[in-house]
């Protein structure tokens, strides 16, 4: 029997029908997979889990009971904590003080601080955290704020724990920290509800799975021991996707971006590259390396001690966005929620934002104009929306990244695209997508840097792979160089490694 079984649960929105008559159990003590493309109706399964939506039709039941939920408080009595991608941590509380909110220890409305730390102190004991509880949330990496969500759901003794996408802002070494957490709880009888894009994790950890397809149910294993990735794949996209990387090797121009001795902020030494018309050159590097603090300062997002930059031969003035935009470099950040979409904004005007100033006479704004423009790329990049007026805060992640790029191509002469982590947290199918645009824009001429954390990716989709270790530049390899171990190799802090050429470290 199952520990937890959801039954025939339907949710429908304006326009969209999220989830239809989906229904599957959950053994005691699993670890369950969750996968589906982006809109998928991953997201909306685990609201109405949760108790922060409800469901049109269908119902929940923990070791046999129905669950009503009128509210997320409800769901928390009940034993269920879902960790979401943006976490719920409260900045200006101590790690402590987060992880005992609402229920401190103490008596007449005095706070026991001695409980409250010890209980803390013994609990990251237990589980490998090295954090100070006494450290305030907004001084912590992401990374370390991910393990406090973690953490707090073990303090609570959930019998239900649904992590979504939790290792996409992990080191390798807190993930090896969480998969031992989620080993823990399992033998503890916790359902964990794994939700991740990350096929080797899922097969990894999990013992069953199911897939979402178009808000409905396209597959349930009971044992994943019996399945194939490729399989995985076929059920989440409804189609085969033989080689998800497509890369081909493509004529290369001149120099279309120059960096020379670039340094600031978290740079340990200064870097100089370049990046030829019609390449995509990767940057590879562990959490911590300096590749996004390194293209804020390439775009003048952030301060530069020195160094110059120049785009076809023509130098562009530092510390100004405008002036990079200008020349014809455009930057799609690492945290498209917070630095790259407009929330509470609609896709039209999401794409249309940057490029309002070529559709507008005397500060008039041509609303045609602009609503031709976002069509035009909705549909060049398959933007999944029911209307170009939907806030864009509705889109999977996938989608938002193609209006973030819909905008920047938007933007007439764009010569060097940045894209930083373009594919975290997004389904395979969506993928494959975003990665054929990239080969479609380098076809054309542009230059391209593609920065991410994941190796496969980098490999995958690079003319040529840049590393970086402690704010400098460790190895650069040519594609007939590329070897997992070696780049890999080179991504670890060695004090040793000297500045390397092409295809050495």
């Amino acid at each position: 029997m199952a520990f937890l079984e959801f039954s025939n649960i339907s949710k429908g929105y304006p326009g969209v029908q999220a989830l239809k008559d989906v229904s599957f159990g959950i053994a005691r003590g699993a670890v369950h997979g969750l996968m589906g493309e982006n809109g998928a109706g991953k997201s909306t399964m685990i609201r109405i889990l949760s108790g922060d939506q409800s469901s049109d039709t269908g119902s929940i039941s923990i070791d046999g009971t129905e669950q009503k939920y009128a509210s997320v408080r409800d769901a928390f009595d009940a034993g269920v904590i879902v960790i979401h991608q943006e976490l719920q941590l409260v900045p200006e509380l101590t790690v402590a003080e987060n992880l005992w909110l609402g229920r401190f220890p103490g008596k007449a409305g005095v706070i026991d601080r001695t409980t409250l730390l010890e209980t803390v102190r013994e609990k990251f004991s237990d589980i490998g955290i090295d954090v100070d509880p006494t450290t305030k949330v907004s001084t912590l990496s992401i990374g370390e704020r991910q393990m406090v969500e973690i953490a707090k759901a073990v303090m609570l003794d959930a019998r239900v724990i649904a992590l979504d996408e939790p290792t996409s802002s992990l080191s390798s070494r807190e993930s090896e920290i969480l998969f031992s957490l989620i080993g823990k709880l399992k033998a503890r009888g916790t359902v964990i509800i794994y939700v991740s894009h990350r096929l080797d994790e899922v097969f990894r950890l999990c013992d069953s799975l199911t897939v979402l397809r178009d808000g409905k149910l396209a597959a349930h294993h009971a044992d994943l021991k019996t399945v194939t990735r490729a399989q995985v794949i076929a059920e989440m996209v409804g189609r085969e996707i033989s080689n998800i990387w497509g890369w081909k090797a493509r004529p290369l121009g001149d120099d279309g971006l120059k960096v020379d001795s670039l340094s600031g902020p978290k740079l340990r030494n200064p870097i100089s590259f370049s990046v030829k018309k019609g390449e995509i050159l990767g940057f590879f590097g562990l959490i911590g390396a300096g590749r996004s603090e390194m293209a804020r300062l390439l775009y003048g997002a952030d301060t530069r001690h020195s160094g110059g930059v120049t785009i076809d031969g023509v130098a562009v003035r530092p510390n100004d966005p405008a002036a990079s935009i200008h020349a014809g470099m455009v930057l799609c950040p690492e945290d498209r929620k917070h630095d790259g979409i407009i929330q509470g904004r609609s896709i039209e005007e999401n794409i249309a934002i940057s490029s309002r100033r070529h559709f507008s006479s005397f500060g008039i704004l041509n609303r045609k104009k602009e609503a031709s423009v976002a069509e035009e790329f909705i549909a060049k990049l398959r933007v999944r929306t029911p209307s170009r007026k939907q806030d864009i805060i509705n889109l999977s992640g996938g989608n938002q990244q193609k209006v973030i790029l819909g905008r920047w191509l938007a933007e007439q002469g764009v010569k060097v695209l940045v894209i930083d982590e373009p594919t975290r947290g997004i389904d395979v199918g969506a993928k494959s997508e975003i990665y054929e645009i990239l080969y479609e824009l380098a076809a054309s001429g542009m230059a391209i840097m593609v920065i991410s954390s994941e190796l496969p990716e980098v490999m995958g989709i690079s003319d040529r792979i840049i590393v970086m270790c402690g704010g400098r530049v460790s190895a650069e390899y040519d594609r007939a160089a590329f070897d997992e171990q070696t780049i890999l190799t080179a991504a670890l802090p060695d004090e040793n490694v000297p500045q390397a050429g092409t295809g050495t470290r």
